[in-house]
């Protein structure tokens, strides 16, 4: 009480005064609860990554997530084309489509928490929904050519569409999903990138 009235005598506002009270009485009150001990060895490393034992599973060719995983759904529908297993493949583009667009907007959200705190993290993980964002549009393409084979451009448009959108029409994958635009008539126009 006595810290109320003396912030009131020093002219600032009684409720301004109170939050001045109130933060001294905080600090003269003991703390309720400690912190329990964790048992952490005095020598361990300060953080997981400096661990010798440390794993970085995601990287791994077995993971469900990551590129990786991705590639490696790639790979398994490049395999399921060659033999002209058409429902296969499209099962298989289908799941790395997800896989990879779900990664790379995780990779995105986790590069915004670091603008302005750590600009190698940010630029970092940026380049990681880069690159999955690329081996989707990969995905993506080939799903297309596959659902063309199928002799279903329905479902062949919508995804030439995205590809060219992210890629844009300046890279060679923008280029080659205008083409196919092109060839299914959907698009009147050929396009034919400067320097070619």
């Amino acid at each position: 009480m006595v810290s109320i009235v003396k912030a009131l005598l020093s002219g600032l506002s009684p409720k301004t005064a109170a939050l001045v009270a109130a933060g001294a009485i905080a600090a003269s009150l003991p703390l309720a609860a400690q912190a329990q001990s964790t048992d952490i060895p005095a020598d361990a490393p300060e953080s997981p990554a400096e661990a010798s034992g440390a794993t970085r599973a995601i990287e791994g060719s077995n993971s469900p997530i990551g590129i990786s995983a991705g590639q490696a759904l790639l790979n398994e529908a490049e395999s399921a084309i060659a033999s002209q297993d058409y429902d296969l493949a499209a099962s298989k583009l289908v799941e790395a489509r997800k896989a990879l667009n779900e990664v790379s907007t995780h990779y995105q959200s986790l590069s915004g928490v670091f603008v302005g705190v750590d600009s190698r993290v940010n630029s970092d993980l940026r380049s990681l929904a880069l690159e999955s964002a690329e081996v989707r549009d990969q995905a993506s393409y080939q799903l297309a050519v596959v659902y063309r084979a199928q002799d279903r451009p329905d479902l062949a448009v919508p995804l030439l569409v995205e590809v060219v959108n992210s890629q844009q029409p300046t890279r060679p994958l923008g280029q080659r999903a205008y083409q196919q635009l092109y060839e299914l008539g959907f698009v009147g126009v050929a396009y034919e990138a400067p320097g070619q």
